[in-house]
């Protein structure tokens, strides 16, 4: 099984010399799911924004789906991000256009033909329960379904790996469940995908790799086993 993520000995620091990572190694397979996990400040979104293409590293490598990010011209990171799927804490949805709009999103500024995108973004729609809602504007829903818009938007494109920074943050512990759970189910049709997250108990709950960070190293036996080592 190739490795969609591969950070070798990465280092990242901003200016100023604050240190956000430092000799981070570490994998995620193809098809695979983990939790990024560790305190506030620890890391984890630097990483997801090194993934993203957001930022870059300071020092070593980065390759995602067998390309390295190093050698992507800034000119081409909007095109390398169109296989991203990218779920976010607050949603960063359109509330003056109807769930339909929002995930169609994606889609038309791909500038893919109008009766793909309806087809493509009811199937992605039916996925997190929310077909039903497609008329609906975001702002008349609960949180909960408003963070199920944000995945069906990061699925529709279908990505080859997709991200998430802190997606159940604002939600209460049913809902995270819930959210989690559809994430297991996505990963089950094989998507790989990665999850930050401060919800220990939740991830040990859920069974998958466990990727931890701490002031920006990985965490001692976390990081031994995600490394395969």
């Amino acid at each position: 099984m190739t490795d969609i993520v591969a950070f070798q000995d990465v280092a990242k620091r901003y200016p100023g010399g604050k240190i956000a990572l430092e000799n981070v190694s570490l994998t995620l397979a193809r098809g695979e799911m983990a939790f990024l996990t560790g305190h506030s400040g620890a890391g984890k979104s630097t990483l997801m924004k090194l993934i993203g293409l957001i930022e870059r590293p300071t020092r070593g490598q980065v390759v995602i789906n067998g390309i390295d990010l190093a050698r992507v011209p800034r000119r081409q990171i909007p095109r390398y991000r169109q296989r991203l799927g990218l779920i976010f804490q607050n949603y960063n949805l359109l509330f003056d256009r109807t769930v339909f709009d929002n995930v169609a999103l994606p889609l038309v500024i791909r500038g893919i033909a109008h009766r793909d995108i309806a087809r493509r973004v009811r199937a992605a729609l039916d996925t997190v329960g929310l077909l039903s809602h497609e008329r609906k504007f975001p702002i008349t829903l609960s949180g909960g379904e408003q963070q199920r818009i944000g995945i069906a938007r990061a699925v529709v494109d279908r990505p080859y790996l997709l991200l998430a920074d802190e997606p159940t943050g604002n939600l209460d512990p049913a809902l995270s469940a819930d959210i989690m759970r559809l994430f297991h189910r996505l990963n089950e049709t094989g998507t790989s995908i990665m999850i930050a997250t401060h919800a220990v108990d939740l991830v040990e709950r859920m069974g998958h790799r466990r990727i931890a960070l701490d002031h920006g190293h990985l965490d001692g036996q976390l990081a031994h086993e995600s490394t395969g080592a």
